[in-house]
């Protein structure tokens, strides 16, 4: 079981929430509570979430449950449940709260038809790595530095996991092949519009297949999801305005980076050193005017 931290005695309550207007239904909430207790009540919408510190204790579908550390807590629309600390710690969770239309959605991109919508069989699931990728998705989302192709690509890896793993009755995933020229047309179009905040209907959409369909394609072909993809020739581009004595800060908002910092854990993450540490050698290099 992974350790995400431990809670401190007396720690101050606080709860922060976020929406996300291009993805209709979706409510990110990173919360602390202590002496909190929620009373018997129902959501109107999904919640999947993971506990990073503490544990949480509460009733569900005619038991009580723990969610320690590390765990992945679900609730179904219209589920009636309570919520408290397990311990006198408190506890601290990341949780997404989404519409069933939301679900229906990628369960349907999923299958590439129509299908029925799940529900989730367990209000607590103990899966070590999937936790980790919840919460890293979550991260990423709250702290506002992943764009649309990003963001999209990981929901879409993250409820296609839940929904085979986790609920019931699950769409069958449609099989893939090589696809060469549908990879070809996005790559094209990731190349030429890197500076966009480009969602993965676009770029399916140009590949002439579905959303999901295309992600589980271009990875296959490519070894990188499209969003890594990106990433890449941002920084090649990058690299290259860099070398003609653009500003780092100028490279970030004309690469399509969220801001300079951004680009300079990317630029690192992928090449090793940062941005600044490139800029220099490039001027130093180069050769005196005389």
């Amino acid at each position: 079981m992974i350790k995400m931290g431990s809670a401190s005695k007396g720690f101050i309550e606080r709860s922060r929430i976020k929406q996300f207007p291009d993805l209709s239904g979706l409510n990110l909430m990173h919360a602390k509570y202590v002496t909190h207790c929620f009373p018997k009540h129902s959501h109107d919408c999904f919640g999947v979430g993971v506990v990073e510190q503490g544990a949480l204790n509460f009733y569900y579908r005619g038991e009580n449950c723990v969610a320690s550390s590390g765990e992945i807590n679900t609730v179904n629309p219209g589920e009636v449940h309570t919520g408290a600390a397990a311990g006198e710690s408190g506890w601290m969770y990341r949780m997404f709260y989404f519409d069933a239309d939301l679900l229906q959605h990628f369960c349907n991109e999923m299958a590439d038809r129509v299908t029925s919508l799940p529900s989730f069989r367990s209000g607590v699931i103990r899966d070590n790595d999937l936790a980790m990728s919840i919460r890293d998705i979550h991260v990423k989302m709250l702290d506002g530095y992943a764009g649309r192709l990003e963001r999209e690509t990981l929901l879409l890896k993250m409820f296609s996991r839940l929904v085979r793993q986790y609920a019931s009755d699950p769409p069958a995933c449609k099989k893939i092949g090589a696809e060469p020229t549908a990879v070809r047309r996005a790559v094209e179009y990731l190349d030429a519009h890197f500076s966009e905040d480009i969602s993965v209907s676009t770029v399916a959409a140009v590949a002439c297949v579905s959303p999901y369909h295309f992600i589980r394609v271009f990875s296959r072909h490519t070894g990188l999801t499209p969003h890594a993809w990106l990433m890449q020739v941002r920084i090649h581009k990058a690299q290259g305005m860099l070398r003609h004595g653009l500003g780092i800060g100028q490279v970030a908002a004309a690469t399509g980076f969220a801001d300079q910092s951004h680009l300079s854990r990317v630029f690192k993450r992928i090449l090793g050193y940062t941005p600044g540490q490139f800029s220099n050698c490039v001027q130093y290099a180069k050769p005196s005017q005389r």
